[in-house]
């Protein structure tokens, strides 16, 4: 038998732009993804034998192959022709589920990692990715992490200089925003505000974190039915309390603010937790590994 852990971080997108609909029916995006602190701990264990099932604690997350999980599973086995192996996977669920944080996709970002060390195949990022990029379109980013510029579907990766270490607050109000909905009310020609995305990679650069903080916008946020309307409420609150800068993350509904001022960050921290079960104070990771 053979077991192996390891930890799978939460993601942000400080901007996330829909530039247009693609040929396949997928659109192409446009966003600066980031790596933080929050993460899931994933545990898998390997004997002799046959099947994958996988444990995250919930009862409403499947404990078979239609979690990403899972699927990370069957795709490693698959490109690496191991067999012979029965696989279980044990998620212990920190990171918001339907939050736009990217948890599943970190999940499965993980085991991808754990089975390489596992089994010594020795993958090299650049093929692990690849693999990921099979399963779902952040999992690529999931396997590395740190500051990247993700384009086409969110698998193509550039990476950047990373962002200054700061804290941020996640805030997740009670509800969840579908992805397909919010796919469906975007039309890619009548968005009326866009992220400033090179301004933010150029602040980047220059390690101007206010600079970038300022420029973060998400298009979705137009695109948003009216009762989620506590969403722009947190993005006050958090600016309200001295964060640089706040957007809603991925699909939501999720909100991010970055702080410079710990001091600060704590105390929006303090304020949402009254009214919001689900609100994190975390900072930002870099790269999990140079490739």
């Amino acid at each position: 038998m053979m077991t192996e852990a390891g930890l799978a971080y939460a993601k942000v997108n400080l901007s996330l732009d829909i530039v247009s609909k693609m040929a396949d029916g997928f659109h192409y995006i446009k966003t600066v993804m980031q790596t933080v602190s929050l993460s899931d701990e994933v545990e898998v264990r390997c004997e002799p034998g046959a099947g994958i099932s996988v444990d995250a604690g919930l009862p409403y997350l499947p404990g078979d192959e239609r979690n990403i999980a899972a699927k990370a599973a069957l795709a490693f086995y698959g490109h690496t022709g191991i067999k012979g192996h029965r696989t279980y996977i044990k998620i212990r669920k920190n990171i918001p589920v339907c939050a736009g944080l990217g948890g599943g996709s970190a999940d499965g970002a993980c085991v991808l990692r754990i089975l390489d060390r596992l089994f010594e195949t020795r993958l090299g990022y650049e093929a692990i990715e690849r693999i990921g990029a099979g399963i779902g379109s952040d999992v690529p980013f999931c396997v590395a992490g740190g500051t990247s510029l993700a384009v086409g579907r969110g698998d193509i990766l550039t990476s950047l200089t990373p962002v200054p270490k700061c804290a941020i607050v996640i805030c997740k109000p009670p509800f969840n925003c579908p992805t397909p909905m919010l796919f469906g009310r975007i039309k890619c020609e009548k968005i009326r505000a866009r992220p400033d995305t090179d301004g933010i990679v150029a602040a980047l650069g220059q390690g101007d974190l206010g600079s970038a903080a300022r420029r973060m916008y998400n298009v979705f946020e137009d695109a948003l039915p009216r009762g989620a309307r506590e969403i722009a409420d947190i993005k006050y609150a958090l600016l309200d309390k001295g964060a640089l800068g706040a957007v809603m993350t991925g699909s939501g509904p999720a909100v991010i603010g970055l702080f410079d001022n710990e001091e600060d960050a704590y105390r929006a921290y303090g304020h949402l937790k009254l009214n919001y079960k689900e609100c994190y104070l975390t900072s930002t990771v870099e790269r999990i590994c140079e490739k």
